[in-house]
């Protein structure tokens, strides 16, 4: 499990510690493993030449230091002190003792630099001097902690800022490093006691742990039935790629109520269709929504569904009626989640999620009383009762059309095995990411390697390469 730590409760666990070790070490300790990882990225140290763009205080000390410990291993070593009289003196003593120089502007024939300029405390984009010292050099970067010019909170990058090619951070993640352009991110342990964090991110290790395989006494009960009430006239193949999801997800049995009845049952001969979502039987959680519709039929539909005491997973069309109509969930004791993308989620909260996407779906989830699942490219998932949770895809190839009704089914047999709804929510964002990605580079027959229907082909893979 990834764990997620504001730049506070940073700070207070290093307090302890910086009482405790003599002055400095702590900041040696850090810069020691930032100094370990730019080796890395260099490759071969000897030879090679770093230049640190400086600011004031620690994260610029932690530049100073890293620089001096590969001078020390026979790199070259500058620095830029954009602040010199604010440049941490210790660190800065250290750099000129084993020879690094102090120069105007990073040198043409540098291999790297360090991005010292602020730490985890700076807000705001950077200021005129910082962001022409890195618009004047294309050596690639490597950020001390956070990327100077992005919010440690949001990852906002609003105005001029740092992009590295890798992230070097001490003692916790912060939620910048899922949210913000930080590149690759390594984390250094300097031995810090932290609390268990309330923003999480699953790993593989922690979808494996919970998603429902079926042992050797399970039936198509105890494995979940998942309805899905999804698809039209207009958009059939909604339904097709939600039940399909379902199905690909180990959900025991799968039941459709719609329109799309038919189209359904020539793609999914296993899933059990009606027309009618009150003869549709014996369910035990609901996914309604996608392509549904927004007229008196599919309205009729979301207020079934919500009605009944059982887990409902409300997408697309659906999210559009219960904008209209946020009675529906109003008291609602059986779990809820509710999925939309930016546009959705202004129509349910009244306006736009901005910068602080975490805060955002935090205050919907709070407000109704559900979870909320915040699509992007980095997706925030919010529990009015517990963690939030941040899944990182890591590339945008699930940013295609229908990929959320694949979603939606995922997470519908997810409730209907009995998750809770953010960890449902939070492990079928991990393995449709994944499958978006094995999609992307499956040099297989048509259709297009982005489109939905070949990220639910891969959903299967994608839960073998995990369970």
């Amino acid at each position: 499990m990834r764990h997620y730590y504001s730049a506070q409760q940073i700070r207070d666990a290093e307090a302890p510690l910086l009482e405790a070790l003599p002055d400095g070490v702590l900041m040696r300790r850090a810069a020691f493993g930032l100094a370990t990882a730019i080796a890395k990225e260099l490759g071969t140290v000897s030879g090679k030449t770093v230049c640190a763009v400086v600011g004031s205080g620690d994260n610029g000390g932690d530049a100073l230091w890293a620089a001096t410990f590969l001078r020390r291993r026979g790199a070259g070593a500058a620095a830029v002190l954009l602040n010199p009289e604010r440049a941490h003196a210790g660190a800065l003593a250290a750099f000129r003792r084993a020879g690094g120089h102090i120069v105007e502007k990073v040198p043409p024939a540098t291999d790297l630099v360090i991005d010292g300029v602020v730490g985890i405390g700076a807000t705001g984009p950077l200021r005129p001097a910082a962001a022409e010292v890195f618009a004047d050099t294309e050596a690639p970067v490597v950020a001390v902690d956070i990327p100077s010019g992005v919010d440690v909170a949001t990852g906002a990058a609003d105005g001029a800022h740092v992009s590295p090619a890798l992230t070097v951070t001490f003692g916790g993640l912060k939620p910048v490093h899922a949210l913000g352009p930080c590149g690759r991110v390594e984390l250094v342990d300097i031995g810090l006691d932290l609390p268990v964090a309330d923003i999480r991110g699953f790993e593989a290790a922690d979808v494996a742990a919970r998603w429902p395989v079926p042992g050797r006494s399970d039936d198509k009960y105890t494995q979940g039935v998942t309805g899905v009430m999804a698809g039209s006239a207009t958009y059939p193949g909604a339904a097709i790629l939600c039940t399909g999801a379902a199905v690909a997800a180990h959900s025991g049995m799968v039941r459709y109520a719609g329109t799309a009845a038919a189209e359904v049952v020539s793609h999914w001969p296993e899933v059990i269709a009606t027309r009618d979502f009150t003869s549709a039987g014996r369910v035990q959680a609901w996914v309604v929504g996608p392509g549904l519709g927004t007229d008196a039929d599919g309205e009729a539909a979301v207020a079934f569904a919500l009605d009944t005491d059982l887990p409902v997973l409300v997408d697309a069309d659906g999210l559009t009626i219960l904008s209209k109509n946020p009675d529906l969930v109003a008291g609602r004791e059986a779990p809820t989640v509710l999925t939309p993308h930016a546009g959705e989620f202004a129509r349910l909260a009244g306006g736009p999620p901005g910068d602080d996407r975490i805060a955002a779906a935090r205050g919907l989830a709070d407000r109704l009383g559900v979870t909320v699942l915040l699509k992007g490219n980095v997706t925030v998932i919010a529990d009015p009762d517990g963690p939030t949770y941040l899944n990182v895809a890591g590339q945008a190839w699930a940013a295609t059309a229908g990929s959320g009704d694949v979603l939606s089914g995922v997470i519908g047999a997810l409730l209907a095995a009995g998750l809770p709804p953010a960890e449902a929510a939070a492990a079928a964002a991990f393995v449709h990411a994944r499958a978006a990605d094995l999609a992307a580079h499956d040099p297989g027959p048509a259709p297009a390697p982005t489109s939905s229907s070949r990220i639910l082909g891969h959903l299967r893979t994608a839960l073998g390469s995990i369970l």
